[in-house]
């Protein structure tokens, strides 16, 4: 990546609107020095679902008014939901299991799974940001057609696709539409840099994100396209991870090398992007021609077109912000080293 020189100590630039009327925001990037983003008065926990059980002694705390002289206790749930891949030892997708082979735990703690699906179909929340600066885009028709055709296969009738690229700053192209069309016309308008905001991508990314609708099940996703440098001096990589663990996002980097053995890659870019990847229950591929650009986002579409979704109800600790470990396992003790499970590590107890 070249160094642009441009310091962005006033803001993060990020651009909103369609493509008709896109007006520029100035959005404060997190700090830099080392401590937590600040939360959006907004991006608070969701409401949680609440149980009411009525009758018979207990030994919980009550509310309301007693009904026939039977108290009505309100307990406070929150629904967790986890995607979930599963492949064998050539990496290829097992279906056909069942909510029994599965065991879910939360810091430890075996969980009751109420909700299974064998191959999910809940709405898709998807942000594709794409690296603009000129060491990524080297063959960029190539690299517009595939993103296109990703579009066309991949986007159905309940999922929506928010288009980003950054460079020196993170400019929204798109906002989150199910239009193939929209984001096709969006591609033609991605504009050069110099720099990498790659962190402040994923950290807006993550909050556009974080504003999209959990019901049904929804799945969050950020598809990136990068050589995995950053050289602008905003979020850095814990806070990006944060903010896509605090969304629930799932993150995708197919990353674009010149050619393996280049003594100028940026390793310690592309380590990180794994990392967060395996983090986050998403995957990560490698693009060394760009030809090879529409079967990375051909893997994909078949990764997300094979998940289980397993969701357990968690409960309220009270004021709770920590991180809670999510860990599931195959059931069947055979089964436990036969197959590679791929989801979420956690989640932030105070988050969306």
């Amino acid at each position: 990546m070249k160094w642009s020189g441009l310091v962005l100590g006033a803001g993060l630039l990020f651009v909103r609107g369609d493509l008709l009327a896109q007006a520029p925001v100035v959005r404060e990037p997190p700090p830099v020095d080392g401590a937590q983003a600040p939360k959006d008065p907004d991006d608070v926990v969701s409401p949680p679902v609440v149980v009411t059980q009525t009758g018979g002694k207990t030994n919980g705390s009550q509310s309301g008014s007693p009904t026939g002289g039977f108290p009505t206790i309100k307990v406070e749930t929150r629904l967790v939901n986890v995607a979930l891949n599963v492949v064998d030892a050539k990496g290829s997708p097992v279906g056909g299991l069942g909510r029994d082979d599965f065991e879910i735990l939360e810091d430890g703690k075996p969980q009751k799974i109420a909700v299974f699906e064998k191959e999910a179909t809940t709405p898709l929340s998807i942000v594709l940001a794409i690296d603009a600066s000129e060491t990524v885009l080297s063959s960029e028709r190539l690299e517009k057609e595939a993103a296109k055709h990703f579009v066309r296969a991949l986007l159905r009738e309940q999922d929506e696709l928010d288009l980003m690229e950054f460079a020196d700053v993170v400019r929204e192209i798109v906002p989150f539409t199910n239009q193939p069309k929209r984001i096709e016309a969006g591609l033609n308008q991605i504009q050069h840099g110099d720099a990498t905001a790659l962190y402040d991508a994923i950290y807006l990314a993550s909050d556009r994100l974080a504003g999209t609708s959990a019901a049904n099940g929804r799945r969050r996703v950020i598809v990136l396209i990068t050589d995995g440098g950053d050289t602008v001096k905003g979020a850095r990589y814990t806070q990006a991870l944060e903010q896509a663990q605090r969304a629930g996002a799932m993150v995708y980097s197919i990353i674009i090398v010149p050619i393996y053995a280049d003594a100028g890659r940026n390793e310690g870019g592309e380590h990180a992007l794994i990392q967060m990847a395996e983090d986050t229950g998403g995957k990560y591929y490698y693009v060394v021609d760009p030809k090879d650009l529409e079967p990375a986002f051909a893997h994909v579409s078949d990764d997300l077109r094979t998940q289980y979704l397993l969701g357990y109800y968690a409960p309220r600790r009270g004021a709770d912000n920590s991180f809670r470990q999510i860990k599931v396992r195959m059931a069947d003790a055979e089964l436990k080293g036969k197959y590679d499970l791929r989801y979420r590590s956690g989640y932030y107890a105070d988050a969306r």
